[in-house]
């Protein structure tokens, strides 16, 4: 029965994940830098699916390692190689959205398709620490073999990676989300104290652009298909079922409009950060705690075994979590069910 609902959780975790990579790839709507991020970081938790879960569920039904040893170090790489890229991934949006709102107009001018791309492939890059683990992993085999099942055994890459792979990008998610957080606040407070300032005096004559922080949060340049002097407000929140930019002309309301959904999208990334340290941080400590103790812990290596499927988890809940928070990804997953492309 556990190994009967560990499938049923793989097969939800690869098609949801799925689902995901063709709701962005099909969207229009979908298409920004930020879920071109979550559209590869579905492309990591899937390939944890496919060719990390499989292998460790045999690997504790049979209490060893029932594959061919060669394919033990080649199976901790991709482990750590796509856990470390969903880690990865998660840091690069929440500096990205830190960025993006801290300095709206230039981070928009700079975040096109190209430039998206770029910083994903830097994220695979950066994730590729865990290279070394086949070359350790073939030369000693007792380094990834501990009482017959297949686990990492080499306790100054344990420590070291994860610090790097782990314990820093979550430092740097937290700060990034406080400091965002932070920056909405301010936000919000300036386009409250301000908005009374803003009076139409001439009708015909467009409203100025409200400016929040000193910054504008409208796109200075107006596109060729708008009135003379309606500049598009610039879009913000791809996370909330609220993506593209409020209606030309909105003025005041469509500022609090881009403010409200920069503020569901912040929340969104808090539920997913969260529930992302939740599920790992059990793996990680202990793992620490054993790399520290080594022989003395040797007992913590089968809990080890269950914190890890805590942390598979994580990459199973992140499409139920856009599901639930926005409205555009839950169409489209609506329609990929039934086979209904756009």
């Amino acid at each position: 029965w556990p190994a009967l609902i560990i499938l049923v959780f793989i097969f939800f975790t690869v098609g949801g994940n799925i689902l995901v990579i063709l709701a962005v790839s099909l969207e229009k709507k979908l298409q920004n830098a930020t879920n071109f991020f979550l559209r590869s970081l579905a492309v990591a938790d899937m390939l944890v699916g496919v060719l990390v879960m499989p292998a460790s569920l045999l690997n504790i039904l049979n209490y060893s390692w029932p594959l061919p040893q060669v394919l033990c170090p080649m199976w901790i790489f991709l482990d750590v190689l796509f856990s470390t890229a969903s880690i990865m991934h998660l840091c690069a949006i929440s500096l990205d959205r830190y960025i993006g709102i801290r300095n709206p107009i230039q981070h928009s001018r700079s975040n096109s398709s190209c430039r998206a791309m770029a910083k994903i492939t830097v994220v695979w890059t950066i994730s590729m620490v865990s290279l070394p683990i086949p070359v350790i992993g073939l030369q000693d085999e007792q380094k990834v073999f501990v009482n017959g099942t297949c686990q990492l055994n080499e306790p100054h890459f344990v420590l070291v990676g994860s610090f790097v792979a782990f314990f820093v990008p979550l430092l740097i998610m937290v700060v990034c989300y406080c400091l965002t957080v932070k920056v909405l606040q301010q936000h919000t407070a300036a386009f409250s104290q301000d908005r009374g300032s803003y009076v139409n005096v001439n009708p015909k004559q467009p409203s100025p652009q409200p400016s929040v922080s000193g910054i504008s949060l409208l796109n200075e340049e107006p596109s060729t298909n708008q009135s003379k002097g309606a500049a598009q407000p610039l879009s913000l929140s791809p996370l909330t079922g609220h993506e593209g930019p409020p209606q030309r002309g909105q003025g005041r309301r469509g500022m609090t409009q881009a403010i409200k959904n920069e503020r569901r999208a912040s929340k969104v990334l808090g539920v997913v950060f969260f529930l992302f340290l939740v599920m790992w941080c059990p793996f990680f400590i202990t793992n620490v705690v054993v790399a520290v103790c080594q022989n003395n812990c040797s007992n913590l290596f089968r809990l080890l075994e269950v914190f890890v499927w805590v942390g598979y988890v994580s990459s199973g809940v992140n499409p139920l979590v856009y599901t639930l928070f926005n409205k555009t990804y839950r169409h489209a997953f609506s329609r990929h069910l039934q086979c209904r492309y756009h």
